[in-house]
């Protein structure tokens, strides 16, 4: 199969010839093993989810249909991956292609030989052609990806209310209905959602078909409806234990808000305590009268900036300013290095140019670029830190033209 194939690179390991080549459906069993043997998933961890080896094998079939997957091959044997969906994101109010990196992984007979790293660079190479400025990962190893030029663009809080803790009802107009994971109402409203929340993924079946992967379906949706019967919010949840735990909630209103905690109140005699994650800047202990919950944070998503002249030409900067040029350093994607000068025209829409250096300086690495202008640390925090060299006139312009907005994303992929 591997001389059918286009090879993509070569590598000589101990007199042994590696090749790297795109995966095809025919290779999805060793696709599925590496991936099993990586995540160390297993078949009663399979079993509890109501899933087979083989069915797992067959959900995956699609992945390689639909996504880039470059892999190493030491012959036929599959020996280290990476999977990239296409994929778009809200970034400040305007969608981006994305490529969504997953399936990485590598067998321990094969680590430390640079693999991963090499087959990385082709991905963001192809991404870079396929005009997919940004690039979204969940990082199994935070300094691992920091290195390759990925930095922490978002956050997950998880919350422990005990059923003594529970908001008080508050009357609305609407109501609650309780409905299967995939019900069409739940897809509108994460859509609305999704294309006003900055850093969110727009969901269409493969998305979806993600986000749902390893959850049971004894999962529900409740659903609220407004008084016109229009959905304004719905959350994900299950019943188990003696209590509730909460996927997801999301709402477009605060009415949406009222309704579902309501609902979530209603199991008073049915729990003992409610557990669930949210993936924004907000404290639920804050909205509540007994504030004394436990509420854990942790870095959730990464995210790095593929082609930075495009994602600055692209990107919705929310005022204009005095000319000024960044000079990036980008230890894996060569393109990345050097000035970007940006400047606003006549139309107050940003131009971004290499010829030459216009304004002051702003000196900081690819990470450093991708967490402020995702917006996850301000530019003023990151200079504090180290991060970012500048003047104090060019800090107070990158304040005032990036968004403040912290990103919103809960997706798993």
């Amino acid at each position: 199969m591997g001389e059918k194939m286009e090879i993509l690179d070569t590598k000589d390991i101990k007199s042994t010839i590696l090749t790297a080549r795109k995966l095809t459906v025919e290779d999805v069993k060793q696709f599925n093993d590496l991936l099993r043997y990586v995540f160390q998933v297993t078949n009663d961890e399979l079993s509890s989810l109501g899933w087979e080896d083989f069915e797992m094998e067959q959900e995956k079939a699609p992945v390689l249909k639909n996504a880039n997957v470059i892999g190493w091959f030491d012959g036929e044997r599959l020996t280290s991956q990476v999977a990239v969906y296409s994929m778009h994101v809200n970034i400040h109010g305007k969608i981006f292609a994305m490529g969504g990196i997953t399936g990485v992984g590598t067998y321990p007979e094969y680590s430390g030989l640079g693999l991963v790293k090499g087959i990385l660079m082709k991905s963001l190479e192809e991404m870079k052609n396929n005009s997919q400025t940004i690039s979204y990962l969940y990082p199994y190893s935070i300094p691992y990806y920091r290195k390759k030029g990925w930095e922490i663009i978002s956050d997950v809080m998880s919350f422990t209310i005990k059923d003594t803790q529970l908001p008080k009802k508050v009357e609305v107009s609407g109501y609650v209905s309780r409905l299967e994971q995939d019900n069409e109402d739940v897809r509108e409203v994460y859509d609305k959602f999704a294309r006003k929340s900055h850093g969110s993924l727009i969901r269409a079946d493969l998305e979806w078909s993600e986000y749902f992967r390893w959850d049971s379906d004894e999962m529900l949706a409740a659903v609220y409806y407004d008084e016109d019967k229009a959905p304004q919010g719905f959350m994900f949840y299950w019943l188990e234990n003696e209590t509730l735990y909460v996927k997801e909630i999301i709402y477009l209103n605060q009415e949406a808000r009222h309704g579902l905690w309501n609902f979530i109140g209603a199991h008073f005699s049915m729990i003992n305590e409610v557990r669930g994650k949210i993936y924004e800047d907000q404290a639920i202990a804050f909205l509540l009268d007994d504030s004394e919950i436990t509420e854990t944070i942790k870095p959730y998503y990464m995210a790095r900036i593929v082609d930075v002249q495009s994602f600055l030409t692209l990107y919705p900067f929310k005022d204009t300013s005095r000319p000024f040029h960044f000079i990036v350093e980008d230890d894996l994607l060569e393109w990345n290095n050097g000035v970007f000068s940006v400047y606003f025209n006549e139309e107050e829409s940003a131009t971004v140019s290499r010829k030459e250096a216009l304004g002051k300086p702003v000196k900081l690495n690819i990470n450093t670029l991708t967490t402020m202008l995702m917006s996850y640390r301000s530019p003023t925090y990151l200079c504090e830190i180290g991060r970012i060299e500048t003047d104090n006139a060019t800090l107070k312009i990158l304040e005032k033209i990036i968004p403040s907005e912290e990103a919103y994303f809960s997706d798993f992929f």
